[in-house]
């Protein structure tokens, strides 16, 4: 399966030029930081408006089954930049401010290829792909940088673990420019640092990159903001969210830019669903963040190209965060990584060329254990721990089963420490079989009434486990290279 995609991806970058002729575009990818499927209005929101993201949905495509490939900040980012599974990179998890390893130098990010064929660049907000200078943004293919180097509750609002955490950096460039800055203007400052840019870059292609931290708990909303949802404080956020977008794109209208740029709009990963009601909705999906299933990894994705890709259609085709490199690569008419990679362009699934399936099959990892595999329409996990929302959800901002869990150093990142964290439990699931063309919630085991489908997507499972590993099994990648370690 992994050598099938990278021959395809060396066929779709063997072309010259950008897909459809023409000037490159520019490129701004809103990255937003656990925001749930059902967060959109237009994927069935209750209590909250998002009549900008819904604009966006009308004015492009929205895509029903895209993917992450892990359901966790660091690994999610580390293959949107690099297409690959963040296994493959020695990235898993979410970095903290004890960690000394980030992107590896040798990998060639979207950001690199980019500033190479001579985009401006910038990343606004939450970058996670390395907390010390030698890994940060600027040495890793952005022009700019104005954002945090991990989460937000790695600060003094961590609802178990805030007497172990340091002073929140605020980073302009290389410099700390603000210890524990006032959340509440998070969304704001990053929307208004991204516009400065826009303008700034207006006369040549340029990549923006707006990582948002919210509404990643703890979740703050500006006083313009407050109260101003039918959903409570987590609406508001995403109100405020939505009004970025609107101001992102009246901005591109204004300056003459909308038909040459690609706009995203996506989710790390889905909600964390046991901050109760200061987490979002995975519409119709079974768990969340930091699971392989649906609400876990399956998210909301928007994407609009004026003229070349198709307003207003619904795709149901399968994809994943890993396709951006090479898609990307393609439309920038970019040098393609040297490493091996584990996405494929879609561009021509963007642009309404093919409808096809752009991967045999999609994987799913859990750190380094391997979870699930989806083909077609058929979902199959393998046993597996997983966690889930222990008791009733969290209240107030604090998780679940709030003053009932043990606190653990933040530095041990197993299963039944991150449970213990955020006021959740590890459940096991066995070898189960979703079709989830008919049963998208992942509820009713179907490997009894198609052995064959079973026996199928277990061989698919052996391949990908023999070049990525699988913790579960014992089985090492050969496949795998090792993370960028802080240089002694």
């Amino acid at each position: 399966m992994i050598e099938r995609a990278i021959l395809l991806c060396a066929l779709f970058l063997g072309g010259a030029g950008p897909v459809l002729g023409g000037e490159r575009p520019n490129l701004l990818f809103i990255l937003a930081d656990d925001l749930g499927f059902g967060d959109l209005g237009c994927q069935g929101a209750v209590g909250i408006r998002t009549p900008n993201l819904d604009r966006l949905a009308r004015e492009g495509s929205r895509f029903t089954s895209y993917y992450v490939c892990q359901a966790v900040c660091t690994a999610s980012r580390a293959s949107l930049m690099s297409g690959c599974h963040a296994n493959r990179i020695g990235l898993h998890g979410a970095l903290n401010h004890t960690s000394r390893n980030g992107i590896h130098p040798e990998e060639w990010l979207l950001p690199e290829m980019l500033r190479e064929q001579g985009y401006a660049t910038a990343c606004i907000g939450k970058w996670h792909l390395g907390t010390v200078a030698e890994f940060n943004p600027l040495r890793n293919g952005f022009d700019q940088w104005f954002g945090l180097p991990y989460s937000n509750d790695n600060s003094k609002y961590h609802p178990v673990l805030a007497a172990e955490m340091p002073p929140l950096p605020l980073y302009d460039g290389d410099d700390v420019i603000e210890l524990d800055p006032d959340q509440s203007r998070f969304t704001r400052r990053f929307t208004e640092r991204a516009l400065a840019f826009l303008k700034a870059s207006r006369e040549r292609p340029f990549f923006l990159y707006l990582a948002h931290v919210m509404p990643h708990v703890p979740i703050f909303a500006s006083d313009a903001f407050k109260g101003r949802s039918g959903r409570g404080l987590y609406g508001d956020v995403v109100e405020e969210l939505d009004d970025s977008v609107g101001q992102i794109l009246t901005a591109l209208d204004r300056l003459g830019l909308a038909k040459d740029t690609i706009v995203v709009f996506s989710s790390d990963n889905g909600a964390w669903l046991s901050y109760g009601e200061h987490a979002g909705s995975n519409g119709p999906f079974r768990e969340g963040k930091l699971t392989c299933f649906e609400g876990g990894v399956r998210v909301p994705l928007l994407i609009r190209w004026p003229g070349r890709i198709p307003s207003g259609r619904v795709s149901d085709v399968p994809f994943m965060s890993i396709d951006w490199l090479p898609t990307f690569t393609e439309l920038a008419a970019g040098r393609p990584p040297a490493l091996t990679i584990d996405g494929v362009s879609v561009a021509p699934l963007l642009t309404g060329a093919s409808g096809s399936p752009p991967h045999e099959a999609l994987f799913f990892y859990a750190g380094e254990e391997l979870h699930a595999v989806r083909s077609g329409q058929y979902k199959l996990h393998l046993p597996h721990p997983y966690l889930t929302t222990a008791g009733e959800p969290g209240r107030g901002g604090k998780p679940s089963e709030w003053g009932k869990t043990t606190p653990v150093a933040i530095t041990d990142s197993s299963m039944g420490a991150i449970a213990s964290r955020h006021g959740q439990k590890v459940a096991e699931t066995g070898l189960s079989l979703y079709d989830l063309s008919v049963d998208p919630g992942e509820q009713r085991n179907v490997a009894q009434d198609h052995p064959e489908v079973v026996r199928r997507l277990l061989t698919m499972a052996d391949s990908v486990r023999a070049e990525l590993g699988d913790r579960l099994t014992g089985m090492a990648g050969s496949g795998c290279r090792e993370s960028g370690r802080k240089s002694l």
